[in-house]
This record gives C-alpha cells, structure tokens and sequence, in this order.
C-alpha cells in the first residue's frame, strides 16, 4: 500500500477525508493489528484492500495484484462489522453459495470442516435469518475462510459475542496464522491485540500515528513499575502514611508497585520513598500495557 489516500465527498464543496497518504506494507503470513478509535479510518482502509474502495489517491495491491481486480478478490477472506442478513437461506446453502462465486462447485468438504471448527454443524440446516447473533458472526468467518484464502481481514470480529466465543475465536485465528494465512485485524479489545499481533499500527483522524513491533511499541511508550513485596516485619503503615507519588498499594495481590520515571535513578528512587533492596522479599520489574501506550499515541489527538 503506497501512500493511499480516500476522500469522501460530502457535497458540492465539502470533503472528508477518511484516510490520508498511508503506507503499509504486511508480510505475508503476519498477524497485524490495526488499532484507532471509532472514525479512524480503519474500516475505509480495510475497504481498500477489499476493493469495496477505490483509493482517491495511491495505489494497493494484495500479493503482487491491484486491489479490487478478480485475481485480488481470490485471494482475500472479509469479515465485516456488520451482520448481513441472508434472507431464507439455510446457512449450509449460503455457504455453497459463497463457494460457487469463488468457483468452488464441489467444496462440501471445506464446509463441513468450518461447521464444525466454528460449532454452527448443528445448525447447517436452519435459515439464516433465526439464528442468534453470535452464530451469525461466526457464520461470517466461515463465508470468509470457506475459499480458503491467503489474507484474512478481520474488522471488529469479536464486536458483541461473549467472552466464550470470542476466546474461541481468537485461538481460531491463531491456529490460521499457524497455517501461514496472513491476518489482517482491528479490535478495541486492546488486551487480544497485545496477545496475538506481532506489529500494531495506531490510526486516528485519517493518519498512522505509529508503526511497530507490539512489544517494542509498548516498551518505548508505556510506564515502568517496580512491583514489590516487603519482608514479613518491614513496618508497611510507614509507606502508607508517607503517601509518596508514584507509589501505590496493590491490596488485592499484597504487593505494592512503584512507578519508574523515565531516566530517574531506582536507588534514589527507593530513598525517597524510605525502603532499599533489602527491604524486599520479593520484586520484579513489570511494562504497562498496550492501552497506555494507545493512549499516549491517541490522546490530544482527538
């Protein structure tokens, strides 16, 4: 993808501009997270690669072959936010549909696998429209696998299914990615992005914001925190009556957890607060997470 732009006009004399001179490039057989908050961009981008989207500017190709074109559509699986309704269908005859668009005329076998990776076999036989909102979800990853595709676009997938469904779901994909399928996600589920992609990029207002390694991104960006717990006769009402900044009482876990400034001297660190090395039985140093790097790239941008 080189420097794609996608503009929506909004009028004779008014524009919006959903994506703005963007460029990415995903290896293949990555997972990769696309993060941002609502009206981002993320979905107009995913649109792109589609090809439901043609970029205002730029260009994107999938695999060599320009976005949108028939060779292109092959080889791409969509999962979109919305559920889609398929009237009286029955959810085996929309899934032979879906096969016979790809040119597919015998795939039973691939349907049968996804019905029951994806727990709908019980259902192959009921109409679309009467099933329950989580299996209509999960019906929209099987006619997004059911050609067995190279790249995998993923937006929001979990968006309304329970905790249940969507732990299944990500080992699912995770299982994918093992099989050397390239996964392209957003998620607001920031804890999942963290777990499952090995680079993130952070969209907001139309731009990428930043492009890295998830564990580097948040190591250079998230807080540092000495978490520790004291020694048996160590007088822990001392540190609660000092109430130094940047330290905090871990009630639930019986540890407490000193945040480290960025470039500050720990020994000194631990002298302001009246403790040492000593006073501890146990300590490790832990990186805040990806939502504090997020926030950090997102905030007072919005």
């Amino acid at each position: 993808m080189d420097s794609v732009s996608v503009v929506y006009s909004k009028g004779r004399s008014e524009e919006k501009t959903a994506v703005k001179s963007l460029s990415l490039q995903i290896p293949e057989g990555e997972i990769f997270g696309l993060l941002g908050p609502n009206g981002a961009g993320k979905t107009s981008l995913i649109s792109v690669i589609v090809g439901l989207l043609k970029p205002s500017e730029g260009q994107c190709r999938v695999f060599g072959h320009l976005a949108g074109s028939v060779e292109a559509r092959r080889l791409i699986g969509f999962v979109p936010q919305e559920l889609i309704h398929h009237g009286f269908f029955t959810v085996e005859e929309i899934l032979h549909y879906i096969s016979g668009y790809h040119g597919l005329g015998q795939n039973k076998s691939r349907i049968d696998f996804l019905l029951k990776k994806l727990a709908l076999d019980e259902v192959r036989n009921r109409k679309v429209n009467s099933l329950s909102g989580g299996m209509k979800r999960r019906l929209l990853i099987c006619k997004a696998l059911v050609h067995s595709p190279k790249l995998l676009l993923l937006d929001e997938p979990s968006a309304g299914v329970d905790v249940e469904l969507r732990s299944q779901l990500w080992q699912f994909v995770q299982e994918l990615h093992d099989s050397g399928t390239t996964i392209l996600l957003t998620t607001h589920y920031l804890e999942e992005a963290q777990r499952l992609c090995k680079r993130l990029g952070i969209m907001s207002h139309a731009k990428l914001l930043a492009l890295d390694e998830t564990g580097h991104l948040i190591s250079s960006l998230a807080e540092r925190y000495l978490v520790f717990r004291l020694k048996p006769d160590f007088p822990e009402e001392n540190l609660r009556r000092r109430g130094v900044a940047g330290l905090s009482e871990l009630k639930t876990r019986g540890e407490w957890q000193l945040k480290i400034e960025e470039g500050a001297n720990l020994n000194q660190s631990l002298d302001a607060v009246g403790i040492s090395w000593d006073s501890f039985s146990d300590f490790r140093i832990e990186t805040g997470s990806l939502e504090e790097a997020f926030l950090k790239i997102v905030g007072g941008k919005n």
